[in-house]
């Protein structure tokens, strides 16, 4: 009856050592799973790096070209304000004189026009 104990002893780290065995096969399979990734993840980066690269490269160019259109668009609105008030200016001090000019070179026309419709 002295063998019970280490017979159960025996049967116990054989069962232990039959499931590290199981065990060991997916957690090997697991490390090359993890290798690969690894692997795929360098390979993804060294890739990526070049891109987001250029792409700053890019996006610095676009910024620059924006700001010389902005500074074109704001010169074109200062142009368009300035024509605007000269406009203006224009319409104030000759507008009024011509438009009276008019109006009495009018007023002559239909006068000779009404004498000659007279005779």
């Amino acid at each position: 009856m002295d063998y019970i104990g280490p017979i159960a002893g025996l049967a116990a780290a054989a069962g232990f050592l039959i499931l590290v065995g199981l065990l060991a096969v997916p957690i090997i399979k697991l490390g090359r799973v993890l290798d690969e990734t690894r692997v795929a993840v360098k390979s993804m980066t060294d890739h990526t790096m070049p891109i987001l690269d250029e792409a700053t490269t890019s996006v610095a160019g676009a910024n620059a070209i924006l700001e010389r259109a902005e500074t074109v668009t704001t010169a074109a609105a200062e142009v368009s304000q300035n024509v605007s008030a000269l406009t203006a200016l224009f319409a104030a001090t000759i507008g009024s004189p011509i438009i009276k000019v008019a109006a009495f070179t009018y007023g002559v026309r239909s006068a000779f026009t009404s004498r000659r419709s007279r005779s």
